[in-house]
Parts: C-alpha cells; structure tokens; sequence
C-alpha cells in the first residue's frame, strides 16, 4: 500500500521529543574517542542512480577525524573502495567490541583518492544498543553454511543502506535472533521492523526512493550476503506474523524485491577481527555520550531546556537506557 510519512510514524509509534536532541552537526571529542577504539565500520554511498553497501575495518582507529567536520577512512580499508566516489551522500555506522551502543555519522564525500576518503559530516550521533541486543553480536557462532540460503536464515544481523533524492544517506542497523532477521520468501527477502529510537530514516527514505542495499552478518563469520533490489512497505499481519518474538509482533515488515544477493568473504571483518577483541575500554561510556551530545545540541527551546537538565542529573541516562533496553527490545 501507499504510505504517508504521518501515516508510517503513526504505525510506528509515537517519536520521542528528546530523540533529535542527541545528534549533532560535528565529531566532538566522545565520537573521535569512539573512532580511535572501532575496529569495523559499515557503510551506505548513494547517487542518483543506485544505493550502495559495503564494509570497512583494519585495526582500532583507522578511521579518523581531520577536525570535527572531516572524517578520513583510508581506501584499504573498505571491501568496495569505489562506492566512495566524490558527491556521492554517506552513512556510516561504528562498531566497538563488546559494545551495544553504535556510532552513526551521516554527510558526503568530498575527495576520494587512491590513498584516502575524506568525508564532510553533516549529522553524528549514538545509537542504541537494541538491533546489536538481539542479535547477541558479540557472541559469535559458526554454523555450517553451504549456499547464500543457509546464510540468509543463519544472519542475525543487517546494515541497512537507504537514501532520498538528495542523497541523505542512511545505514541503518538491525539484529534479530537467527531465521527471525531475514525470512526468504518466494519474490525476494523480507525483514521486520522492531523498535529502534524511532527517528525513522529509512522508512522515510524508502517513501520517497524505494530501494535499498543491505548487508547480512552471521556473527564468527567473515562472509557476507550482499542484497540489493526495490522494496516495499507492509502492515498486513499475515506477512508480520512470522516475525512474532515474545509475543509481539513488528508493526511494519519490508520486503526487499527480486533482489540480486552475493555471498562473499570480506576482507574488512577479516582485518577487523571483531569477536577476538579483548574487553571495551573502560574510558567509553554509551550513556555519557548520549549525555554530552544532548548538551550539545544548539536548540535552545523550553522542552530542549528541561532535558538538558535532566540529561545532567548524574546516572539518569544509564538507567533510562537500561529500562528502555529491557522493557521495550521488541
């Protein structure tokens, strides 16, 4: 059916007002910290013609911020350097080991080489830690796969690359348990829509450009299933039903069409080495990031105003977060 934006957010649910107060238009010194401990990052490139996904690693800090508004990524480091072409929009998504919580940074790029990358960010915020929660990412698995079927109904993890017509880019994550993230049907690959921090960037996305490029993690696993094809918006319970986990059911699915899907080793996760990283460092907190970037954003209205204030009562935000993670995963 044709959606409405009001019409998709009302399915969604309600979007917290304190929710666009976290994300801020530069890389403070809590992002540039988060970059130095990553190992792995995912990332969405778009133009007006397609929407691309791939993935980058190497050792922690090999992406870099030149200033708070530069991020460099280094060519070697990405499994598809040439999605990163100049004026193509950007988003990207930081993982580090033992970590729910995921850093996004959204803008375009503005000079690739045969060297380096380099990146005008536009947007940079925390996610929660709820897709990495319920795909217990950091446990990894290896489950015997013999073709990209198997792997489908084994991944338990997405980045998700969408884009409007003027290339804002998002790449969004997603995580369920296994044969729960992606469910094969007979026209494509569908996938459901759980809670996130509602900020609902994809869905919008796809409204205006309905196609998208994703990529599926099998957590222990270096290969990757690589999708790309339109998509499509549903409500319709019978197709939502399969995706019930503890008696709830997703509000939305979307199903990816007729994708083309590649099954691949990459060399990114295989560099990064993710699942044999020692313990997080102890100096990263999720919840004070979310704190600081609250601070930092520049409204300045009265609901801004009270929850900056709230956001400074000392351990608020942990338990906030805490409560929203056990009581509203799904």
């Amino acid at each position: 059916m044709p959606w409405t934006i009001a019409e998709l957010e009302a399915q969604v649910g309600a979007k917290p007002s304190a929710i666009d107060l976290k994300v801020i238009d530069h890389m403070d010194e809590h992002a540039r910290r988060w970059l130095r401990a990553s190992p792995l990052g995912f990332a969405g490139f778009s133009d007006a013609q397609r929407i691309d996904a791939t993935i980058a690693g190497d050792d922690p800090g090999f992406a870099a911020a030149l200033d708070e508004k530069q991020l460099r990524l280094p060519r070697a480091a990405l499994d598809d350097p040439d999605q990163a072409q100049q004026g193509r929009g950007v988003g990207l998504l930081f993982l580090i080991p033992g970590i729910g919580e995921t850093l996004r940074i959204n803008g375009s790029v503005t000079s690739a080489d045969s060297q380096s990358i380099v990146i005008a960010v536009q947007e940079c915020y925390l996610h929660c830690a709820k897709a990495l929660l319920r795909s217990d990412f950091w446990r990894p698995e290896q489950p015997p796969i013999e073709d990209a079927g198997d792997f489908v109904r084994s991944s338990r993890f997405m980045a998700l690359a969408t884009a409007d017509t003027e290339l804002n880019t998002d790449l969004s994550p997603k995580g369920d348990p296994a044969g729960l993230l992606a469910q094969a049907f007979e026209g494509g690959i569908r996938y459901a829509d759980r809670p996130g921090n509602r900020r609902t960037d994809s869905l919008r996305n796809i409204l205006v450009r309905p196609q998208a490029s994703a990529l599926l993690i099998v957590p222990g696993h270096t290969q990757v299933a690589r999708i790309r094809g339109p998509v499509d918006i549903s409500a319709d319970p019978q197709l939502r039903q399969p995706f019930t986990v503890r008696d709830k059911t997703p509000k939305l699915v979307t199903s990816i069409l007729s994708p083309s899907i590649e099954l691949r080793t990459s060399l990114a996760l295989a560099r990064a080495r993710p699942w044999l990283a020692s313990a997080p460092p102890a100096d990263i907190d999720p919840a004070a990031i979310f704190a600081a970037h609250v601070r930092l954003h520049k409204a300045r209205g009265l609901g801004a105003i009270v929850t900056k204030g709230l956001v400074a009562i000392p351990g608020l935000m942990r338990k906030s977060l805490d409560v929203d993670y056990k009581r509203n995963l799904y």
